[in-house]
């Protein structure tokens, strides 16, 4: 798993397709959904863990050029 394209794959083996329209709400939400997997014991740790970075990394450049354009 390298990109959040992985990360939507994942989630889409559960069922889960997020869309919002924006992409910072989209990438929260997808934080919540693989939180909840992984307390459910539906992903391993490891898968978890990636998924995660990869997520939060793509929200804090979302959010730094937000703030770029501001």
């Amino acid at each position: 798993m390298k990109t959040v394209y992985d990360v939507q794959q994942l989630l889409k083996k559960f069922g889960t397709i997020i869309y919002v329209g924006d992409r910072v709400a989209d990438l929260e939400l997808m934080e919540e959904e693989l939180k909840e997997l992984y307390q459910s014991q539906l992903i391993d740790v490891k898968d978890y863990q990636m998924a995660l970075l990869i997520v939060r990394h793509e929200a804090q450049l979302e959010r730094e050029k937000r703030m770029k354009k501001e």
